[in-house]
Parts: structure tokens; sequence; C-alpha cells
């Protein structure tokens, strides 16, 4: 039996994805059948999170539907589960339109499980280990997750107290976190793009959010009713933001902490990505769309 086919635009942040996934649906759009979009990121999930994520705007669109962005508060966590349930109920509306699903995004964890390149690990909360591991810094448990799988913590955030908790509660349930699965629910076309200017693009594309009201994005969240704490949770640009808005930080270490995070947030991508053999790393929208085309027609 043939396995339906989804194209999958991954790499680090600022690498183009959301623009690349947009022009290649409408080239596709242009084709026998259409292309609809299903975004694969940790933050984007959220309502409001739009300016601090970067978060791909109607305009930018171009009027390509677009999947799973602004699905859940970000007052409560939305997990791998979550996403994986919101995909699957998303790419059964994509076939309902005899559609081609794009999964494009930088949140590794996702793409892989969505796509059957690894086992969900079935490990219900353990209410004991958690308040246990609340005691503990962000420092503490990144050290204890390195103990418990190295391999898990070489990817994760490492200032994410959420998710290395829950890392931790994974890795002592079952040992190191799983491993990619020889069988695939899909037949997949993996494009990658990691740009040689990463480094200058994010500094570009920060630089850009914050004239674009980030911050004041920021203080409308806390005043509805986000905690610091909560935003803290969120990380990168909401755990920097919830300094800056708290008067921990000035303007200038905010902007120089954030672009520092974001850059290790992209070489921990990188490794993530870097690990799946499959990937074509394209050069440019020429490339992405020449295979893309050959691999719907089956050549």
């Amino acid at each position: 039996m043939q396995k339906p086919k989804v194209i999958a635009i991954v790499g680090p942040t600022a690498s183009g994805k959301s623009s690349l996934g947009v022009w290649l649906a409408k080239r596709i759009q242009g084709g026998s059948c259409g292309a609809e979009i299903i975004s694969a990121d940790s933050r984007q999930v959220y309502k409001g999170l739009d300016i601090g994520t970067g978060k791909v705007t109607k305009k930018e669109m171009a009027g390509i539907p677009h999947h799973l962005l602004s699905v859940a508060s970000p007052k409560k966590q939305f997990t791998v589960d979550d996403f994986v349930k919101g995909a699957e109920h998303a790419y059964a509306s994509v076939l309902q339109n005899t559609a081609i699903a794009i999964v494009v995004g930088g949140t590794g964890l996702y793409v892989d499980m969505f796509l059957g390149r690894m086992a969900y690990p079935n490990v219900p909360p353990n209410p004991t280990l958690r308040t246990r591991l609340e005691q503990r810094s962000v420092k503490q448990l990144f050290a204890q997750l390195k103990k418990l799988d190295p391999r898990r913590a070489a990817t994760i955030e490492p200032d994410h107290k959420r998710r290395l908790i829950r890392a931790i509660e994974i890795a002592k349930a079952i040992g190191q976190s799983p491993l990619p699965q020889p069988e695939t629910k899909y037949e997949v076309l993996w494009l990658g793009l990691d740009p040689k200017n990463l480094q200058n693009n994010i500094r570009i594309r920060l630089g850009q959010r914050i004239q674009a009201g980030m911050i004041a994005e920021a203080k409308r969240l806390h005043k509805a009713g986000l905690s610091y704490k909560r935003m803290e949770e969120l990380g990168l640009e909401y755990r920097h933001l919830s300094a800056l808005l708290q008067k921990k930080i000035t303007q200038k270490e905010f902007e120089t902490q954030l672009e520092r995070a974001i850059w290790q947030y992209a070489k921990r991508q990188r490794r993530w990505f870097k690990r799946n053999k499959d990937i074509v790393w394209v050069s440019g929208k020429a490339e992405a769309l020449r295979l893309a085309k050959n691999f719907l027609s089956g050549r």
C-alpha cells in the first residue's frame, strides 16, 4: 500500500522556512493539486505569541491555508502529544481538500513525532517527581538530564524548565529518548534550509521584531493574565521579555542576551536535523521546487 506523501521543510530559526513553504505551495497550487501548510513550531501554536515568535502574518500566507498556528492558550502547556494529535487532524483536513501537506517548522521533536521518525513515549505524568524537580534550578536539571539522556540534552533548550522536567520524567521511565524508527507512516521529501549567513539573519530578524513591537506585545499578554512565571516557561524570547518587563535586565542586556540565546538555539536545531540523513539541504527555491515536482510526480 502506497504511503501518503508529505513535504517537510526544516532547519534552524531565521533560515527562511516559512517563506519557502508559502512560495512552494503557490507553485504546487498551479499544478494538478493544491497545497496547505502544517506549522511545526512549539511556540507559534499559542494565541497572542505573534511578533515574539516571528509568526507568519496573514499577508505573508498569501492565501495558502495554514494549520496549527494560534490554536492554544499560552496560559496552558501544549505538549508533543497535543501537537501530534492536532497535526494528524490537520492532515486529514488537507487530504479532504485533495491537497498536499507541507510541514514547516524548526521544532524537530514535533516534526519527527508527527511524521513517524520517532515513537511517541507514552509516559504518564509523575506528580511526585515533578514536585521534587520543581525545587531544582534549570542548571541542576540540565546536569541531571545530561547524565540520564545525553542525546536529548544535546538538543533541548537548557533554560526551559518545563521541557527539562518532562525529559527527565521520560528518561527515568524508559531510559534514553526514542531512537529514529525504521518504518514511517508517510513518504516524506525532506528539504532543509541552513544558510551560511544565519547568524546575521538572526540579528536582523530580531531587530525587526523589536521594531514591530514584541515588547509591547509581551506587556499586552501580561495585562491579559499571562504571568511572568508562565512567560518565562515559554522560553527564548518570552523568557527574556519576562526579565525585561520585571526590570531584571536592561533593554541593551535584553537585546544582547536574547540574540545570543537564539543563536545557541539555532545550533541545537542544526544538531537535531543533521541526524536525519534523508534531509536534502537545498541552496535555493529553484532546487526545492525541482525536488518537490519530481517527488510528487513519482520520479
